[in-house]
C-alpha cells in the first residue's frame, strides 16, 4: 500500500497557489504599512488605530492578498472579520481612546486607558474564571477549563496567539498581555496528570489562541502520551483552529507540515478520534486552492474536520451565506457542527443579532441544504449554565415563547430538558430572557446560583 503522505506531496507539487512564501504579520503598530489600506481615508485609518489599541488586531499577508475583495471594502465580510471598525466600541469608549491617541504617544498612558475600557467589555464571559477552572489541593489547575463532565479544555502556553485575530473573538482577553486574564500552561505533565485522574473525561479540546500556531514538536509532547493505556478513556482529541482560513500553509508548505500530518495520522491509527474543529465564518474563506489542498491532506491523515461559527452581523447575517457555506463544506468532506450566538463580550455590540433573527437565519439556511448539511446545531448560546439551543419560536396557550434546551450543561441532568422563555424580539443573550407562563425563574436557576455562590460544586467530576 502506498503511504498517504507521498501521494499528497506529489499532488501539491502539481498545484499552483497564490500565497506568500513566508508568514508575514501586521499588528496595530504596523497598520500604516499595509499597502491595501491606503485606499481608505486618513480618518478611516485613524478609526482603526483607535479600536486596535483596545481590541487585539493581527492580520497576515495571506488573508490580505487572498481572502479580501478590496473592491468591496469596507463591506467585504473578511475585511470586517479581521480589520477593526469604529462601531466595535461604544461612543464613550471610542472617544476616550481617540482623545488619548490625539494627545500623546506615551504607551503607558495609552495602555492605562485601554485597560480601563477593556474591563468594561466583560473579558471573561460565562464564568470562565470563576467556575470553569478546576482546583487540585486548593490551587487552580493552570491552563485548564473543565465546564462539562466529559470534556476538558487545555490552553497550551506556547504561542497563545493566532495567525490572524478575528474582530469578534470571545477570547480576545488572551491576547492583550494581561497575565491575570490569560489561560495557559506549558506543562504537559500537569495536563496528563489531570486527565489520568478523571475517568469520566472522554474528550480533550486543545484550544487557545490557536494550537496550530505551535510547532509540531510541542503538539507531540501534549498528544503522544495520550496513547498510553492509562488514557484509554480519552477517546477524542479535538483541536480548535482557524488555521484552515488564516494560514492553510500549516498543512501544506510549513517546514513541519509533513511531521504534523504524520502525528495526526499516528493518533488516528492508534484508535483516537481526532477532530479538527475548524472555524469558518464565511464561504469566502474556502475559496482558495491552498485551503482545498490543506483540507485534502488533513482528511487523508484520517482526521474528521467539523466546522463552527457564530452568527455575526456585518459578516454572515444571511441565510444564503450559511447555506452556501454549509454546502461547500459538505462538498469538501467537512461536517457542519455549530452555529453559535455571538458571546456577550468584546465587540459584541457590533456583531450581535437578536435571538429571533438568529433562529430565522438558522431555519432558513437549513431549509436550503440537504440532510448532510443539517448536522449543524444551533443557534447555540455558550452561556454560564451551559450551551443553550434556540429550538424555535412558538405560541403556547396564547403566549409567544422561545423553545429552548441545553445541548450541554454544568449539571448533565439539565441536558435535553426543554424550557420556555417569553418571546423578546430584542433579546440577544440568555440573560435577557424571562421565563414564560408566569414562572419566576428557569428550572436550573437555583442550582446554578448555588454553584456561582460556591454553595455546591459543578457536577463535572462524577
Amino acid at each position: 500500500m502506498t503511504p498517504v503522505l507521498p501521494l499528497i506531496k506529489k499532488q501539491f507539487i502539481t498545484t499552483q497557489y497564490n500565497a506568500p512564501e513566508h508568514f508575514q504579520v501586521y499588528t496595530e503598530r504596523q497598520i500604516d504599512k499595509i499597502e491595501a489600506l491606503k485606499q481608505l481615508s486618513e480618518a478611516q485609518r485613524f478609526e482603526m488605530k483607535v479600536v486596535a489599541n483596545v481590541l487585539p488586531f493581527r492580520v497576515n499577508r495571506y488573508v490580505i492578498d487572498n481572502l479580501i475583495n478590496w473592491q468591496n471594502v469596507p463591506e467585504d465580510p473578511i475585511f470586517q472579520l479581521v480589520f477593526p471598525q469604529k462601531g466595535m466600541l461604544s461612543d464613550e469608549d471610542y472617544n476616550q481612546m481617540a482623545s488619548v491617541l490625539r494627545s500623546t504617544n506615551d504607551r503607558s498612558v495609552i495602555l492605562k486607558n485601554a485597560n480601563e475600557i477593556r474591563l468594561r467589555l466583560n473579558p471573561h464571559p460565562a464564568e470562565q474564571q470563576s467556575l470553569n477552572v478546576p482546583y487540585e489541593d486548593n490551587e487552580p489547575v493552570e491552563g485548564i477549563q473543565h465546564k462539562y463532565r466529559e470534556t476538558v479544555l487545555f490552553f497550551p502556553g506556547q504561542r497563545q496567539v493566532c495567525h490572524s485575530f478575528c474582530s469578534f473573538c470571545f477570547r480576545w482577553a488572551q491576547f492583550i498581555g494581561d497575565k491575570s486574564l490569560r489561560f495557559s500552561n506549558t506543562e504537559a505533565q500537569k495536563l496528563h496528570q489531570y486527565l489520568a485522574k478523571y475517568k469520566s473525561i472522554s474528550d480533550l479540546l486543545i484550544t487557545g489562541g490557536d494550537p496550530m500556531v505551535m510547532k509540531t514538536d510541542h503538539l507531540v509532547a501534549y498528544l503522544e502520551p495520550l496513547l498510553r493505556p492509562e488514557f484509554d478513556h480519552v477517546q477524542t482529541i479535538r483541536i480548535g483552529t482557524k488555521s484552515l482560513s488564516f494560514w492553510p500553509q500549516r498543512y501544506v508548505s510549513d517546514k513541519d507540515s509533513a511531521q504534523l500530518l504524520l502525528l495526526l495520522e499516528r493518533m488516528v491509527k492508534a484508535g483516537k478520534h481526532v477532530a479538527i474543529m475548524a472555524h469558518f465564518n464565511h464561504w469566502q474563506e474556502m475559496s482558495t486552492p491552498i485551503v482545498c489542498e490543506a483540507i485534502s491532506r488533513l482528511r487523508a491523515s484520517g482526521v474528521v474536520i467539523r466546522t463552527q461559527s457564530p452568527l455575526l452581523n456585518h459578516i454572515n447575517n444571511d441565510p444564503d451565506v450559511w447555506a452556501r457555506m454549509w454546502r461547500e463544506q459538505v462538498r469538501l468532506g467537512l461536517v457542519p457542527y455549530y452555529m453559535f450566538v455571538e458571546r456577550d463580550t468584546g465587540a459584541r455590540r457590533y456583531f450581535e443579532v437578536p435571538l429571533a433573527r438568529a433562529w430565522e437565519v438558522y431555519r432558513e439556511a437549513l431549509k436550503r441544504v440537504s440532510g448532510l448539511g443539517r448536522t449543524a446545531r444551533g443557534p447555540s448560546m455558550s452561556a454560564g449554565p451551559g450551551k443553550v439551543e434556540i429550538q424555535g419560536v412558538s405560541e403556547i396557550n396564547g403566549e409567544q415563547v422561545f423553545v429552548l434546551r441545553f445541548l450541554q450543561a454544568r449539571n448533565p441532568d439539565w441536558v435535553q430538558r426543554p424550557f420556555f422563555a417569553r418571546f423578546d424580539p430584542e433579546a440577544t443573550w440568555l440573560d435577557h430572557l424571562k421565563p414564560a407562563f408566569g414562572e419566576e425563574k428557569f428550572f436550573f436557576q437555583d442550582e446554578y446560583d448555588a454553584m456561582r455562590n460556591k454553595q455546591v460544586s459543578p457536577r463535572v467530576y462524577e
